[in-house]
């Protein structure tokens, strides 16, 4: 199976590029965002060396999917989709937040309580919480987005002191992040999941605020099976959950957490294809379709280049 792990596309009026670990995003007349979700995976902050066939098609999908069911809620910045790896939008100034949203303790957030962490980003956690224990109501943890490094956990008030972002666009953001959480959480339970956790990206573009970057996909965003959620919290056992937190578990059993002198396990083509069906079962569980492999035939890349290309002519003619 082929997979796309390297872009270097020339589009007409393309100003600039930037490769991220998973998207390329190219900037078109500082107008629009053409961005390729490419087949790399990464994890611990480091991208592994063998690319995960379908992977990138899975993340823009089920993006584009919620972008679209989430459209009544706030504006965002999605036009089209011209190729199963690509959604092509609006350019938006980014905030420099993400917006975490957490409707159970887990993960980071329950590491630091064990701990004995009382207040996450500005809010306090009452004492006798258990892991995988709902909130009363969801809570808000933004992070920084830093360019280099680990984002880093900051309060509202801290936010707004430091001027990363002003209070009126932080309430607006924290209000459509409150919305597409609730909104995410009910598209989950049609499905037999519960939507545990998971960041949203906004962004400003002629005084108005967006919904930026990818949503609800399995790369952003944590989902516990409902079935069995209960009685495995009663229980204090493991919940099954679907993310990629299996690739994360995977390298840890190789002895790779991206720590000084651990060593890349290798990637075999067999463990790449079963990544890429946990990968595709995911979408089919989110999102209650079925998933239609884009047609392999031909190289992938030159498939993207022909159908953004037609998309931008259309679109600029």
């Amino acid at each position: 199976m082929k997979a796309l792990t390297k872009t270097d596309f020339h589009f007409e009026g393309q100003k600039s590029v930037y490769h991220g670990k998973v998207r390329d995003v190219y900037n078109i007349n500082d107008d629009l965002m053409v961005m390729v979700a490419t087949d790399r995976i990464s994890a611990f902050d480091v991208i592994l060396p063998k690319g995960i066939p379908f992977k990138g098609q899975v993340l823009n999908q089920i993006a584009a999917k919620f972008l679209d069911a989430t459209a009544d809620i706030c504006p965002n910045w999605k036009l089209a989709t011209p190729d199963p790896m690509v959604t092509v939008g609006l350019k938006c100034e980014g905030f420099r937040v993400e917006m975490i949203i957490r409707g159970i303790l887990t993960g980071s957030a329950w590491r630091d309580y064990k701990n004995g962490v009382r207040e996450i980003c500005g809010v306090h956690l009452p004492d006798g919480m258990r892991e995988n224990e709902r909130f009363t109501e969801p809570i808000i943890t933004p992070t920084t987005k830093a360019d280099e490094g680990h984002d880093l956990n900051i309060s509202r008030e801290d936010i707004i002191a430091q001027g990363i972002v002003s209070e009126d666009d932080y309430t607006v953001m924290e209000n459509y992040t409150r919305k597409l959480f609730a909104r995410g959480q009910e598209i989950a339970a049609k499905q037999g999941l519960i939507l545990v956790d998971t960041k949203y990206e906004f962004g400003k573009r002629d005084g108005k605020v967006y919904l930026i970057d990818e949503i609800h996909t399995p790369d952003s965003s944590r989902y516990f099976y409902s079935d069995g959620y209960e009685e495995k919290f009663t229980n204090g056992e493991p919940q099954k959950q679907l993310s990629k937190e299996f690739v994360r578990q995977w390298l840890i059993e190789h002895d790779f957490m991206n720590e000084p002198g651990q060593q890349m396990p290798e990637i075999t083509d067999e463990y790449a294809e079963s990544v890429s069906d946990r990968y595709i079962e995911l979408y089919e569980h989110i999102t209650g379709t079925q998933f239609d492999k884009a047609a392999e035939s031909g190289d992938i890349a030159s498939r993207i280049e022909k159908n953004v290309t037609a998309w931008l002519a259309d679109r600029y003619k």
